[in-house]
């Protein structure tokens, strides 16, 4: 019984060892293109307070961050020469019903922050 068990932890031990030498060989895969961080913060057009829930999306991929309760959001997406952006009201029902508005960034940075306003509907 106790040869089994040495053997089997023997053998795990084993197999976590190449795991672990595949790894430090070839490494992590590593995403090959430029991204652009996209951050900002969405605010009320008529009061000028912070607005939750606001999904904020890249076309590349369908990147996308969204709103939390200071209205700010955070997500990576992909570079291009113009990213559009769509802002849209993810949930209404508990910060107001908003409308929807696109945007489009013509050669941005490695870094971009937004600020946005948005109307109530």
């Amino acid at each position: 019984m106790k040869r089994n068990q040495l053997r089997a932890l023997l053998g795990g031990l084993s197999f976590t060892t190449a795991l672990f030498v595949f790894q430090a060989c070839y490494g992590m895969p590593q995403d090959m293109q430029d991204d652009v961080r996209i951050q900002g913060k969405v605010v009320s057009r008529t009061t000028s307070r912070p607005v939750e829930g606001i999904k904020v999306e890249s076309e590349v991929y369908g990147h996308y961050g969204v709103t939390d309760s200071q209205g700010s959001f955070e997500f990576y997406t992909p570079w291009r020469d113009s990213l559009k952006l769509t802002i849209e009201d993810v949930d209404p029902d508990s910060n107001g019903d908003y409308a929807s508005k696109d945007t489009i960034l013509v050669n941005p940075d490695n870094q971009v922050f937004l600020n946005i306003d948005l109307e109530e509907k």
